[in-house]
């Protein structure tokens, strides 16, 4: 069976929502809703919170001990490395890269992409190479080879701060030759449905989804509820992926 490690990567400075997963609803932060969403998931065992030494990180740190996730401290800038950092000691054969200012993403389609993935048996498999799923719902599994590969070989600030962009970048599915890779497919488009957490509006509308539905529901009922609801959700206007499409 193939060692999987989940990692999710998390910092709390940010040049649009300092702070953000710290933000509460009912009773819960971003970060709390996202990991024990996660944790449903059946590769959680080998989950990492991978985070940074800022300042007040300690609130990070002791929400991850106080659910039960192992975390992992490195550098806030270069998070390639700190994903290296993190999962090297234990030479995973796959890691699964999140991020958490995706509060809902789901467990079931996690398990999918994963159990996808390791059928297929390419270096990168997302969902992300279209993106037809909503954002918010992001997930990456990498073969740990390819990984360590691209540690070495990325050199721009760019691609060691978001991390995959070199893989994907010089992957198959993109027309590159160092990656084998693969598009795990939607079967409708939702690309312009939001669940992830950048802005003020975002905080909202997911504050919204949560006080009608729950923590609990999987990744194509909040998805209708937004689509059904439309005047509810200011957010939805806003550009996806934005802050990562500015090259710095």
């Amino acid at each position: 069976m193939a060692k999987v490690i989940i990692i999710s990567q998390a910092r709390l400075g940010s040049n649009r929502f300092r702070n953000k997963i710290l933000k509460k609803i009912n009773g819960k932060t971003i970060l709390q809703i996202h990991l024990e969403r996660i944790k449903k998931s059946s590769f959680s065992d080998k989950l990492i919170l991978a985070t940074t030494f800022e300042k007040n990180i300690e609130s990070v740190i002791n929400l991850s001990k106080k659910i039960g996730v192992n975390y992992f401290q490195g550098s806030t800038s270069d998070v390639l490395d700190r994903f290296y950092q993190a999962s090297k000691s234990s030479r995973p054969d796959y890691i699964v890269r999140l991020t958490s200012d995706c509060p809902l993403i789901d467990p079931e389609l996690i398990d999918d992409i994963i159990n996808f993935s390791l059928k297929n048996k390419k270096d990168y498999v997302s969902n992300t190479l279209i993106e037809a799923f909503p954002d918010g719902q992001d997930v990456e599994v990498i073969k740990w080879s390819a990984f360590e590969k691209a540690w070495e070989k990325a050199k721009s600030k760019f691609d060691r701060e978001h991390v995959t962009p070199f893989i994907k970048n010089h992957s198959s599915f993109m027309g590159g030759q160092l990656f084998s890779s693969l598009n795990y497919s939607c079967e409708n488009d939702f690309n312009h449905i939001r669940m992830t957490i950048d802005e003020e509006l975002d905080l909202q509308a997911i504050r919204i989804l949560i006080n009608h539905l729950g923590y609990q529901k999987d990744w194509l009922t909040y998805t209708n509820f937004i689509k059904n609801n439309e005047q509810l959700f200011k957010n939805q206007q806003i550009i996806r992926n934005e802050g990562s499409k500015n090259k710095v």
